[in-house]
């Protein structure tokens, strides 16, 4: 045995005890008002790892209370640089606890470690980005009226936030919507994916150590038609911010709509890689493995479309093969692992379910291995579908695991219709040493972010978001004051102006 595979045994031996889950509310760990619970289940071996209360309706009333009294009460009324303070300190306190959250989370999500350090590094930054970004970037505008007016504009919280977050990368997607919502002055009801709770607990318990005042940031477990749909349907929520399924975005859509709830919506993706003929080859094989098996490829901007030039397809494919053939499946928390589990039984059947649909679709199928020790477990081996074409369902819907459809294209036109060809929108990713053709195909592409000869790297500064399928609305950087902030003008006089004087006689 290695040391780094006695190292994952050290780790799961000492997450063996991890301690049943409660809701977070008004400042108090909770159980649910039914004391209803259910089984978290580990990736890698289908064993339970715990109980986790199972919240409702009336747990997200006690919840909306306590974060509307604090809105209008402590909170609302506090300073803005005493508000960012406390942003601050859940930072600090997040790089505290990150050798503990890296391995939660892979525990609890089958991620492996390597992908989780990364994840849970970036958690604190978020926080300390958008408590600058208040401060140097949420400003007004003025607008002045020769010497009669003076117009003014500036930024209100809206209220209490509903995040309802993913399990696919828990804890950074959580703080990547916390961290403006508080910085802005909302209060917060965290409704967590149930198949991934325990870094969302974890999350709580740093918050609380944090001292913020009751009510400010809540959490309540359960199942999205329960706690979630409730989440969507009370009145004193005024901010829904959703990233998940499409399906799922579109029914929360309309049961808020009669409450004209405020939406952000990170939806599904099927985005395409097109890699040309004069691209840097070897270097579009690095970002074309890497952005389909990373994260186990349970990844919403994930490159699970390859349209490869006919001209160079048979070496590039054969270099995928080889790719895929020494990808190292294992233990997600083993930090040699590459691919792990998928995070339940029921998706990584769903996922196997296409497999299986691709071959009556005429694809050939080519796999990586899974080594049988790790026969317990939910794995999905690296897939290559090849000989697809677009109108395949594989090839039309989101997969979502550790799965590429190949196909070939000839010229800029078709490779453009193709890209454009799925009711998806979210990312894209062009490969080519033409930077005139790179602008031009990736302007072309119905997609809301591009990369040109690049991995998918983020840079907070600048919109999430997508189009079409993909999505509604646009977090990050100053964008997410558009969201999570309510824009207020204001009309000042700076004289007596001619007001009409209807009725005088």
């Amino acid at each position: 045995m290695s040391d780094l595979h006695i190292a994952a045994d050290v780790k799961r031996k000492a997450l063996a005890n991890v301690q049943d889950v409660q809701l977070y509310i008004n400042g108090q760990f909770l159980n649910a008002e039914s004391n209803q619970t259910f089984d978290n289940i580990n990736p890698f071996t289908n064993e339970k790892i715990n109980n986790v209360a199972s919240g409702g309706k009336e747990d997200i009333h006690k919840a909306a209370m306590a974060a509307k009294k604090a809105f209008k009460g402590e909170w609302g009324k506090m300073k803005q640089s005493e508000r960012l303070a406390y942003v601050y300190k859940i930072a600090d306190l997040i790089d505290e606890h990150v050798e503990e959250l890296a391995p939660l989370e892979s525990y609890d999500t089958g991620l492996p470690l390597s992908i989780t350090k990364k994840m849970v590094s970036r958690a604190s930054q978020n926080f300390r980005f958008y408590a600058e970004m208040v401060s140097s970037r949420m400003v007004g505008d003025a607008y002045q009226v020769d010497n009669e007016f003076l117009n003014y504009t500036i930024h209100k919280p809206v209220g209490v936030a509903g995040l309802i977050t993913p399990w696919n990368a828990p804890f950074m997607l959580e703080t990547w919507k916390i961290a403006p919502a508080l910085a802005t002055g909302n209060t917060v009801i965290l409704k967590p994916a149930e198949w991934s709770p325990l870094t969302a607990n974890k999350l709580a318990e740093i918050i609380d150590q944090a001292g913020l005042p009751d009510g400010v940031f809540n959490v309540v477990h359960g199942y999205g038609e329960t706690a979630g749909a409730s989440l969507v349907a009370h009145e004193d929520v005024q901010l829904i911010s959703f990233t998940g399924e499409t399906t799922t975005g579109s029914e929360i859509m309309k049961n808020g709509a009669d409450a004209l709830k405020r939406f952000s919506m990170e939806l599904g993706g099927k985005s395409p890689i097109i890699v040309f003929d004069d691209a840097d080859l070897d270097r579009a094989l690095d970002a074309c493995t890497w952005g389909i098996f990373s994260f186990n490829g349970e990844r919403c901007t994930a490159n699970s479309r390859l349209y490869i030039h006919e001209d160079v397809t048979e070496d590039f494919i054969a270099k995928l093969k080889e790719r895929v053939d020494h990808i190292t499946v294992g233990d997600p928390l083993d930090e040699s692992t590459q691919v792990g589990p998928l995070i339940h039984t029921k998706h990584s059947e769903n996922v196997k379910s296409y497999l299986e649909l691709a071959k009556e679709e005429g694809c050939d199928v080519y796999q990586g291995s899974v080594p049988e020790e790790y026969s317990r477990g939910n794995y999905v081996p690296p897939t290559l579908l090849l000989n697809a074409d677009n109108s395949m369902r594989v090839v039309q819907e989101e997969i979502f695991g550790p799965v590429l459809a190949v196909m070939t294209f000839r010229d800029e036109e078709e490779v453009i219709e193709l890209a454009n060809g799925v009711r998806y929108g979210l990312a894209g990713y062009v490969w080519t040493k033409d930077i005139q053709r790179g602008h031009r195909v990736s302007q072309a592409i119905d997609a809301g972010m591009l990369w040109i000869n690049s991995q998918n790297v983020r840079d907070l500064r600048t919109p999430f978001g997508g189009s079409k399928h993909s999505g509604i609305g646009r977090e990050g950087g100053y964008y997410a004051f558009e969201f999570y902030t309510e824009m207020q003008v204001v009309h000042v006089a700076l004289g007596d102006h001619r007001i009409p004087q209807f009725g005088k006689k």
